[in-house]
């Protein structure tokens, strides 16, 4: 068995064929005729922008409009006079087409993949996508039509991208195994929309397996089989006659409301990245936006954007909302998240540095056009501001009065928003649980953010993979912190959500539940699932649970007991 990275649930059977990358070797010469090679390389890139478009176009015919998104989002990006620009200075000194997009792509592709945000490293992805698909058209190469494949197929790649994805025919592909890639990767959304089971970051299964060798893909779990025995044949296709009984039960809870077994009503949010990732959040049935992660709009650019590009940005996702909550975290930049025309100084432990909120407050000018920007947003449904790597106090009383500032300011200008526009912090680091009680009192809401708390609590890089062992929100110290802050929140009578990865977990969702967690803002994908899960709970069972969970010592002890109480 191999063990891979479960980005598309589902249970897949079938005959391998695999895809082998090209050789995209090329002599990186000088030219003399920059203005001739301006043109081969502008020719290139049209052939990639008409042939993404129509690809997009498919896609967005036999998958929908939000998968499209991501291709055209590819065409968009080539086109963006910023990087294409770069480019052409760089062929104006004399470097060749080949040399010029290697060198601008490779520059954001560095700066994007360190980054510990999967969301960041994505967009990693996508550039180190574009580049090869433009490359190709330089040098000639044509790609593997992944169309024509046999009913049954199993693909096998080093990576499936999305300008590959969209050429799958779901009845002919079963199942997809790569050697690298993530749950967030736009060819693992591509594969989830298509609902084909995918496995990904298989190490080294290219050249382990050969074509038309029989692969079972257990994309829930992210288990591979090469060539099975029977019994195990036997044992997969009852799981997935199971899995497909499952999925036709979560199709039940499509335009519900988010409640307990007992009546109670949860809210039932999404997390996003772009404005339009809130037509994702509201095509999945989401019930709001837990966390709109306002970086995205600062680091798809070259310089600051102005305040009303932030403005006609955040209005773009409070209006899809049509009137539901929209929760927008202020530039979270520092730590993994850098942006170079900010001019962030090199820090030898970032992610207790300069960052989030400490920068903002060190950097009013950049800060007030932001809020200014969100307030102004305001006007046109619910929108809330939360304050990122909250430590003190302070820090949420000087956002406060940058409000108010701002308010008295905008009421001079005669421009409309939402007087009682709320602010709240976003829990994430030890102090800020320490405190919880004291934060409550100056805060309208928390939001737990879990893959920072767990971090923070446990002390462990969770880029190391020497210490990733201790990297779990099952640890007796992170369930005790996110108890304690979301008693503190209800002792003040303030709301308390999840934006962390916790918030979506079904092992997790009953002890949320009896924490007295009000909101869960989960990947848009999970909606369904996490809704389903809530709606099998009593807060009386959940409490049993509960207290039995939080008297043992130990990790393995409580992943144990969860799953021994899980309910499918």
């Amino acid at each position: 068995m191999y063990k891979g990275i479960a980005a598309s649930r589902g249970i897949g059977i079938g005959s391998i064929c695999r895809i082998i990358e090209h050789d995209l070797s090329f002599e990186a010469k000088k030219i003399d005729d920059p203005e001739a090679e301006k043109a081969r390389f502008h020719k290139a890139i049209d052939e990639f922008v008409e042939e993404t478009n129509a690809m997009a176009e498919d896609i967005r015919n036999r998958i929908g409009p939000k998968e499209a998104e991501i291709l055209m989002g590819h065409s968009v990006m080539m086109q963006d006079p910023a990087m294409s620009g770069e480019m052409d200075k760089m062929i104006d000194q004399g470097q060749c087409a080949e040399a010029a997009l290697t060198a601008v792509c490779d520059m954001f592709i560095g700066m994007f993949s360190k980054m510990d945000d999967e969301m960041m490293k994505q967009r990693a992805s996508d550039i180190a996508d574009v580049k090869v698909s433009v490359l190709k058209k330089l040098l000639g190469i044509e790609d593997v039509d992944i169309s024509k494949v046999a009913p049954g197929t199993v693909l096998v790649c080093k990576d499936l991208t999305p300008s590959m994805t969209s050429q799958i025919i779901k009845e002919n592909v079963t199942g997809i195994i790569t050697e690298i890639g993530g749950k967030t990767s736009h060819s693992a959304i591509l594969a989830r929309a298509l609902e084909i089971p995918a496995v990904l970051s298989v190490s080294g299964i290219v050249d382990e397996v050969k074509d038309k060798d029989t692969a079972i893909i257990d994309g829930t779990e992210g288990d591979v089989y090469i060539n099975p025995d029977g019994e195990v044949l036997s044992k997969y296709m009852l799981k997935r006659e199971e899995f497909i009984r499952k999925q036709a039960e979560l199709d039940g809870f499509i335009g519900k409301e988010t409640l307990t077994a007992d009546g109670d009503k949860k809210e039932l949010f999404c997390n996003i990245g772009t404005p339009k990732d809130a037509k994702k959040a509201a095509a999945c049935d989401g019930e709001g936006i837990g966390l709109f992660r306002s970086e995205f709009l600062f680091m798809d650019n070259t310089r600051l954007p102005s305040e009303d590009e932030q403005y006609e940005a955040y209005k773009e996702a409070v209006e899809t909302m049509e009137g539901k909550t929209v929760i927008i975290r202020t530039l979270d930049i520092g730590g993994d998240k850098d942006i170079p025309y900010l001019g962030l100084e090199k820090e030898d432990n970032p992610f207790l540095g300069y960052r989030a909120v400490r920068y903002c407050l060190g950097n009013p000018d950049i800060y007030k056009t932001q809020l200014r920007a969100i307030i102004r947003a305001s006007a046109f449904g619910k929108v809330k501001i939360m304050i990122p790597l909250v430590t003190t106090v302070d820090e949420v009383r000087k956002v406060k009065e940058l409000v108010s500032e701002i308010k008295k300011d905008l009421d001079s200008e005669g421009i409309g928003y939402d007087s009682d526009i709320e602010v709240g912090c976003m829990i994430e680091t030890a102090s800020a649980s320490l405190i919880a009680d004291l934060l409550a009192k100056e805060a309208d809401f928390f939001s737990i953010g879990t893959n920072d708390l767990t971090q923070y609590t446990m002390s462990v890089d969770r880029g190391n993979p020497k210490v990733a062992y201790l990297y779990s929100s099952y640890q007796p110290s992170v369930l005790r912190s996110i108890k304690h802050i979301i008693e503190c929140g209800k002792a003040a009578g303030i709301p308390v959500g999840m934006c962390g990865e916790a918030a979506a977990d079904p092992l997790m969702i009953p002890l949320l539940m009896s924490f007295g967690l009000d909101e869960y803002s989960v990947n848009p994908v999970l909606v369904l699932t996490a809704r389903c899960i809530i709606s099998k709970w009593t807060k009386q069972e959940a409490d049993a649970l509960t207290e039995k969970v939080m008297s043992l010592a130990t990790e393995e002890e409580i992943v144990a007991t969860l799953k021994e109480a899980a309910k499918e």
